[in-house]
């Protein structure tokens, strides 16, 4: 009985700490994060307009539409399958479901973000419509895990050359390690590496180009693949100022998506999908926690 209330207070103190911190800063959109937004008010199913293209865009790469077609062939055409797409969106990110291009909408899909996308099973997006109570951590499709605990990183060469960077990524790993049955540590010559962290500007070779500056930050692989890749345009530090990226608190949040969490729909947890520049959230919430020991018992 005492270890059980040993474990509330501590998932307890983690939720107070990481609110604190997340509402410590409020992240105003960068003008340069998903321009293409800044002119679209207020749109609705009927109209054309220009820019509507680059909506569909962002919503089919995200998950939000249930039969996804070539991003070659979207028009400026606000048709039915932009609706419905639309309404899931806010749905997931808690907003009204309108169906409308509003202002919350846009304000939402400006904030820089993770770049895997928040729905990998659009039955479960819809089973969790209604899911405004309990946990809101998720699990890709087909649940992959890794079938050992023991996971070796590597840094790969474009990895910026800094003590300090090392040990951010160190701190993210060690942030999983203390609530979950995995072990991290670096690899040395000849080991095996399970996982491989690089940064990388545009195009480099996984079909998914970075976008520069203050827009997706990074992406990675479910198990177990175990790539992790980050956009080395971005502005990154160990310390941010407002137009700066933490780069412990992207690293947390990415190594869930290599442990095989999905996107969050709790704003307080790591894996929820977006974070603004010069916001730290390096501190698992209970429901990251209740994810990885629901993934992993």
């Amino acid at each position: 009985m005492a270890c059980k209330y040993s474990y509330l207070l501590i998932v307890f103190l983690l939720f107070s700490i990481q609110s604190s911190m997340s509402q410590s800063k409020t992240y105003k959109p960068q003008k340069q994060a998903f321009k293409f937004l800044q002119n679209l008010k207020e749109i609705h199913k009927g109209q054309t307009v220009v820019g509507l293209d680059e909506v569909k865009k962002f919503l089919v790469g995200f998950g939000y539409y249930l039969n996804p077609c070539s991003t070659r062939n979207l028009n400026n055409n606000f048709d039915d399958q932009l609706e419905s797409a639309l309404k899931r969106y806010q749905n997931f990110f808690h907003l009204n479901i309108t169906g409308i291009l509003n202002f919350e909408t846009i304000q939402k899909m400006m904030i820089p973000r993770c770049g895997v996308p928040d729905v990998t099973d659009i039955t479960s997006l819809n089973q969790s419509i209604n899911s405004n109570i309990g946990p809101h951590y998720a699990f890709p499709a087909r649940m992959p895990k890794w079938n050992k605990f023991s996971l070796t990183y590597l840094f790969l060469p474009n990895v910026p050359n800094s003590q300090d960077v090392r040990a951010a990524f160190s701190g993210a790993f060690q942030s999983w390690q203390i609530v979950s049955k995995f072990h991290f540590h670096e690899a040395a010559a000849g080991e095996i590496q399970d996982l491989h962290i690089g940064f990388y500007t545009g195009a480099h070779g996984d079909g998914h180009p970075f976008d520069g500056p203050g827009k997706v930050w990074a992406h990675s692989f479910y198990p177990r693949d175990g790539r992790s890749h980050y956009d080395a345009s971005e502005n990154w530090t160990t310390n941010p100022a407002g137009n700066q990226v933490d780069v412990q608190s992207i690293a947390v949040h990415e190594i869930g998506h290599l442990l095989g969490l999905a996107h969050s729909q709790d704003p307080n947890a790591v894996m929820y999908p977006t974070i603004g520049s010069g916001v730290i959230k390096r501190v698992l919430s209970p429901d990251d926690i209740g994810g990885i020991q629901t993934l992993y018992p």
